[in-house]
């Protein structure tokens, strides 16, 4: 991605940050990320370091309150379902203002019902306007099955919108709370349009949310301003006059910064930081347990990993606890599930493969599997909320296979090409993770769902299981929680005993920031919002 400020030059981007850092100054949060964005939409995108740079802008139908995982009007002030749960009604909120952009645009009108239905039929209708703009890859609609279960999205009248399902489905108001559902402004898409700039949407964002956009450079910073029309509570606005993103990579130099106060706010520390962090009284360090995994992915379309016993094979040739305690060093648990064991439907009663070379070798061999097999392992280039270090883990990975006769070759690249091209499905074997979005089982379990194989998807072994998938479709449409729960607990057996992936760990998530900084609620989404968040 180039820099979306044209004729921004490095002495005007030098100035931009030195009006921001040290980060002592009272009235502008530091933030220093992980990441660049791929863009600021995030129906495009499907990291959470996009997310967490395009969250400050937009707003959803619905939300979760903050730090929790319950769902609270946002954007629709109220709703009603219909007794069968397929028809939800939504009355918008009055009076919205949308932000200004950066490239001129000054909105005529509030936030109304037809920036609603631009905003999903975009990623619903091939023929809309702007549904090939930046790719045209909708992922987390497509993979929730949401192009097929989707009837009609109406306008009502100017702040009521009907969308109506083919099938009922539970989890709709959560989902609506996630980022793909944000929100956008159809008229600042309309003058872009007029003005055959389509591209600048997804790089310029506008939206209704706390903070608005200022500028972009990528690898270095991001900026924002505080939205003084925001429409949510005092507490909820914007306390802090700018909000910077200061792009840092590498956890070491973050950790500098910070105590340096070159910024305020910091995710994913090393494990190995986190004691001389907790004695530092300058800086608070907060935790909880992720709502998380990390996996590494088979790709069961490609031989001989299309054998289960061999992905049998492979979980057990991996030595998982000592990952758990050279790596993770005590902030992980081992996991033997897709969901972590604090959501509810975890079946306990799984049992784990079992650390074992020579059982790997010998069902290595029944499978007809000659050795040495030469594989592929991917593995992510940053360190993520439920992996702190995935080139150790491969590099630990590699030694146990070549034990059993496998010889591993590690990959990475860019982290947004890491993604892209394991949504392809070029690698063999690869590492990610996930760290859930809304609180259901379900938005795990669709992982590995028949939706999410297909090039492109977000199932990353490209495992398609019949009895799996029609469960995980059942279970959407039941709301007693009980039925749910046996259809995901026997989701998990049959997952277990298919092996798409081994499951590596559930991790406790750590985040550090400076003693000033007052508000701040952890998200047990692992997504980071800075509105109500201010600076003593």
């Amino acid at each position: 991605m180039t820099s979306i400020c044209k004729g921004f030059n490095r002495a005007a981007l030098a100035l931009a940050v030195a009006l921001v850092i040290p980060a002592v100054q009272a009235k502008t949060l530091v933030y220093c990320s992980e990441g660049s964005p791929e863009n600021f939409t995030p129906a495009l995108n499907t990291t959470g370091t996009s997310f967490d740079a395009a969250r400050p802008v937009y707003d959803k139908l619905t939300q979760f309150t903050r730090g929790s995982t319950q769902v609270e009007p946002a954007l629709a002030e109220s709703w009603t379902v219909s007794p069968d749960g397929k028809v939800f009604t939504f009355k918008l909120r009055k009076g919205v203002k949308f932000h200004s952009g950066i490239n001129g645009f000054k909105p005529t009108r509030d936030f109304n019902a037809d920036d609603v239905l631009f905003s999903f039929e975009r990623q619903w209708k091939a023929d809309h306007p702007y549904a090939k703009i930046s790719g045209g890859k909708y992922d987390y609609f497509a993979d929730m099955g949401l192009p097929d279960d989707l009837q009609t999205i109406e306008k009502v009248d100017p702040l009521t919108v009907k969308i109506t399902l083919k099938r009922a489905n539970v989890t709709m108001l959560a989902n609506l709370a996630m980022d793909f559902a944000s929100i956008h402004s159809a008229e600042y898409a309309d003058m872009l349009a007029k003005a055959n700039k389509k591209e600048q949407f997804d790089q310029q964002p506008v939206g209704t949310g706390p903070f608005s956009f200022v500028m972009y450079q990528k690898d270095a910073v991001i900026r924002y301003k505080a939205n003084k029309d925001f429409w949510g509570a005092a507490g909820e606005k914007a306390l802090v006059d700018d909000l910077v993103f200061a792009i840092t990579p590498d956890p070491t130099a973050r950790y500098s910064k910070l105590k340096a106060g070159e910024c305020h706010f910091v995710i994913a520390p090393r494990p190995a930081d986190l004691p001389e962090m907790q004695k530092d009284a300058s800086l608070k360090l907060i935790n909880q347990p992720g709502l998380n995994i990390a996996y590494w992915a088979f790709n069961t379309q490609k031989p001989p990993f299309d054998k289960k016993e061999v992905r049998q094979a492979l979980s057990m040739a991996i030595d998982k606890a000592a990952i758990i305690k050279d790596v993770y060093l005590g902030a992980g648990q081992a996991a033997k599930n897709l969901i972590p064991p604090t959501l509810w439907s975890y079946n306990d009663t799984v049992k784990d493969y079992a650390f074992d070379a020579a059982k790997a070798k010998d069902l290595l061999a029944k499978a007809g599997v000659k050795t040495p097999l030469e594989i592929d392992l991917w593995y992510m280039p940053v360190q993520r909320p439920y992996n702190p270090n995935a080139k150790r883990i491969a590099e630990m990975m590699q030694a146990d296979l070549a034990k059993v006769g496998v010889n591993a070759k590690l990959v990475t690249y860019e982290w947004g090409e890491y993604r892209k091209r394991m949504q392809q499905g070029e690698h063999i074997t690869g590492m990610l993770g996930w760290t859930g979005d809304n609180g259901d089982p379900d938005n795990f379990f669709f992982l590995r769902g028949c939706d999410a194989a297909r090039p492109g998807g977000q199932n990353l072994s490209k495992w398609c299981n019949k009895e799996f998938d029609g469960r995980l479709e059942k279970a959407r449409t039941i709301a007693d929680v009980k039925e749910r729960t046996k259809l995901y607990q026997e989701m998990q057996v049959i997952e277990h005993d298919d092996a798409p992936d081994m499951k590596i760990a559930h991790s406790v998530v750590y985040e550090v920031m400076r003693k000033e900084v007052n508000g701040y609620k952890q998200s047990p989404f692992g997504s980071h919002q800075f509105n109500g968040v201010e600076l003593k």
